[in-house]
């Protein structure tokens, strides 16, 4: 670009930028050539951007040196905006009329609402590690809107276990679990090109009682030689209380009793400010 920008205007972009491609790295020539300016004008710019975002803990923007080095955007969410975040889910969550025929509950119109998704995505980033991370595995079809709100914040590929195979997919490897609340045995399916031997990926799934269905997706994950590096579950149930499977994140607990709906944050969940 042949314009001049000021350096309102050039700070406004890069936080519009960087906060829309998190975990990208930009180059410094990538901005100087976009807003015309010489890269100490530039750096300039870019401290600013990292003191507010970190006075206003909004995430951290981070320089990284060498040849491919540049310039990042970590989404980070202090301990105090979750709290106040999942305490407000929990009295949506808690209104009348969410408990269905069965015992089920209602819970669409927040696992498809995009503001609440990609703000839980924004919270398994700052509190599950995924620096040698390739992807983030789900299950259909709940689970799948804030799974791909964690890969965006994580800049990670998202790979979706179906319960039924697609020929679209080309062959599949599948094998049958059992879910952990009702016994009922299940199959689940991945395309055998979905994920290299060797990956490391992290679940993500939108509801666990028993952890079943979880368990499933780690037993196929070693069907493709791959490590299991983190569990992020939105919400889980005080019953029962053992689970099929132990080392997860799981941001709300919820138990139902008759009538009654009880939702509370999962507080052990953030323990510190910010991942380090």
């Amino acid at each position: 670009m042949s314009n001049k920008f000021k350096r309102n205007e050039r700070i406004g972009a890069i936080v519009k930028i960087l906060s829309d491609n998190p975990n990208k790295i930009f180059t410094l020539s990538f901005f100087t050539t976009q807003f015309n300016a010489a890269k100490s004008t530039i750096s300039e710019d870019l401290i600013v951007v990292k003191n507010v975002f970190e006075k206003l803990q909004l995430g951290k923007v981070v320089t990284i040196s060498g040849a491919a080095g540049g310039v990042k955007y970590i989404p980070k969410t202090s301990k105090e905006e979750n709290e106040e975040f999942l305490y407000q889910l929990c009295d949506r969550i808690k209104e009348e009329g969410r408990i269905l025929s069965g015992g089920f509950l209602y819970l669409i119109d927040l696992i498809y609402d995009p503001n609440v998704v990609s703000k839980i995505g924004e919270i398994f980033a700052s509190n599950i590690e995924y620096d040698d991370v390739d992807c983030i595995v789900t299950m259909e079809t709940k689970g799948i809107p804030m799974a791909l709100m964690t890969a965006k914040a994580m800049n990670l590929p998202l790979v979706i276990i179906r319960k039924n195979t697609k020929v679209s997919e080309g062959p599949t490897i599948s094998m049958t679990y059992v879910t952990g609340s009702s016994s009922k045995i299940e199959t689940m399916s991945l395309p055998s090109k979905a994920l290299k031997p060797g990956s490391k990926v992290i679940i993500i799934d939108d509801f666990m009682r028993g952890g079943g269905t979880i368990k499933g997706m780690i037993e196929l994950m070693k069907e493709f030689d791959t490590e299991v590096a983190g569990i992020g579950v939105f919400i889980s149930t005080v019953q029962p209380e053992n689970k099929l499977v132990s080392d997860y994140i799981s941001l709300l607990e919820l138990d139902v009793q008759g009538d009654k709906i009880i939702a509370e944050p999962n507080l052990k969940t953030f323990n510190h400010e910010y991942r380090d």
